[in-house]
Parts: structure tokens; C-alpha cells; sequence
């Protein structure tokens, strides 16, 4: 898998992370880590990185995550589950159906 292009920003906007994380405990979802809240702007937000983007650019997309949009990208995320029919999910899909 390629490295993302802002992946060299990470540690620069830590504490912008840290902040946005802190509003999610407001909201009750403290069980968001660092990483799952960088994974979704990597895969949701940033799609299609920009190779002159700025760092205020990325600092305004992390203040600018909504809640509802992460919660609502797990959601989607955790419903896509293994795919049961793939040679990696047969295993479940037979302990599924043994009884």
C-alpha cells in the first residue's frame, strides 16, 4: 500500500489531533483513538491528496470533522465486516453454520 501524502504531516498536527479528540469525549466518544480519526480524514477527507496542499489546509479539515460524519464512517466501516465468501472468511462462515 502507498504511503498517503500527508502522512509526513502527522506528527506536525499532533496536537490539532489531540484538540479534535478532545471534543469527541465532550460528545461521549472517548473511545476514539488518534488513529482512527487520522485514518478517517486519510480515507474520507483526503481521497485525493493535493501535492501543493498547506499545513493550514490539513489543520482546517481536522477542526472541521463533524462527529456525525466519523461516527457515520465507522458505522459504514464496520458493516462492511470480512467478506465470508473469500477464502480468508471461510473459516467464520463454516463455526457460522456448524449447528
Amino acid at each position: 500500500m502507498a504511503v498517503h501524502l500527508y502522512e509526513k504531516y502527522r506528527e506536525d498536527v499532533a496536537v490539532v489531533l489531540s484538540s479534535k479528540l478532545d471534543e469527541f469525549k465532550v460528545f461521549d466518544y472517548d473511545q476514539v483513538s488518534e488513529d482512527d480519526l487520522w485514518n478517517f480524514l486519510l480515507t474520507k477527507k483526503w481521497r485525493k491528496p493535493r501535492e501543493d496542499v498547506h499545513i493550514y489546509e490539513i489543520v482546517r479539515d481536522i477542526l472541521n470533522v463533524k462527529v456525525s460524519d466519523f461516527i457515520s464512517f465507522q458505522t459504514v466501516e464496520h458493516l462492511k465486516g470480512p467478506d465470508w465468501f473469500s477464502n480468508a472468511g471461510a473459516g467464520e462462515l463454516e463455526e457460522l453454520l456448524k449447528k
